[in-house]
């Protein structure tokens, strides 16, 4: 496996924002199709870094923390359901766009016994819940369905509850998934072995147009919320922030708020945005495998 190291120059990677902030601009235009006074709010590494002054250390609080995050971002408490499964819950955000082709974008909020899981998956949780406040105004040609899973951990079973869920016709209106997992350690990375190959290379050539420091692995022994989208043949990709030093920390008491980097979440967030910039304005089956 090859990642990118941990210790990372943060002037560096505020450097390599200028093209994100282009591209944030590229975005409102043409997602807005031009509307007048869209808004877009891009989120500081400050606001980013809030996230984790106090990270929920046990499960049993976790839903009811991501609830408040959304609530915090701006979503109506009325558009925040819970999808009720029979052993599982997934809490579901939608953003309704110009169609019913459809962008999933999610992390699960579930952790192992040990730790206060802040890496995994707390990171991805603050990611979504900043994501959604950044474009909850802006007309979308998409619409976006934010999803925080439950079970993860317990063999990817709030994700697989929903996949199944899918009728057919759904399945179809679903143009891609990004699933972000464990940021926090490095810059934006891509798991190979947890991606469809054509959306993997779409972030792979998207990281290369922005100037993002990135790199991409096989994550050995590595389950996640993208893979049973893929068994549906809908394109997925993982997006992660970790290290080698990945098995120290993920999964252990060390799994605490004072191991994220919150520079390194700030360029998960600033580049799933772009990604779900670019996403928004590409045919719904550009990235689905023949």
């Amino acid at each position: 496996m090859i990642f990118a190291q941990e210790s990372f120059s943060s002037d560096e990677s505020i450097m390599k924002l200028k093209p994100l902030f282009l591209l944030a601009l590229l975005f409102v235009l043409t997602a807005a199709g031009q509307a007048q006074d869209p808004v877009i709010r891009v989120s500081t590494p400050e606001q980013i870094k809030a996230g984790f002054v106090k990270v929920p250390c046990e499960n049993r609080e976790r839903l009811t923390a991501v609830r408040t995050l959304f609530e915090q971002a701006g979503a109506p408490s009325a558009e925040i359901s819970i999808d009720h499964y029979k052993t599982v819950e997934n809490l579901v955000v939608t953003k309704r766009g110009q169609s019913a082709e459809t962008i999933i974008v999610g992390a699960h909020y579930d952790k192992v016994a040990d730790g206060c899981g802040a890496v995994d998956n707390w990171t991805g949780i603050v990611v979504l819940a900043h994501l959604y406040h950044s474009i909850k105004d802006v007309a979308l040609k998409k619409t976006l369905v934010f999803v925080a899973f439950g079970k993860e951990e317990g063999g990817l079973v709030g994700s697989s509850a929903m996949v199944k869920a899918m009728t057919e016709d759904q399945v179809s209106e679903y143009c891609a998934m990004v699933n972000i997992d464990s940021l926090g350690l490095a810059p934006p990375q891509v798991a190979d072995n947890l991606s469809s190959k054509k959306l993997e290379q779409f972030t792979l050539d998207l990281a290369k147009e922005m100037n993002l420091q990135f790199a991409h692995a096989t994550v050995q022994g590595a389950e996640a919320d993208s893979l049973p989208f893929m068994t549906r043949k809908i394109p997925a990709v993982t997006i992660h922030g970790l290290t080698n030093q990945w098995p120290t920390i993920l999964h252990t008491f060390r799994d605490q708020s004072s191991k994220v980097n919150p520079m390194s979440v700030y360029l998960g967030y600033r580049f799933a945005l772009g990604i779900i910039a670019r996403l928004d304005d590409s045919p719904c089956a550009a990235y689905r495998e023949r």
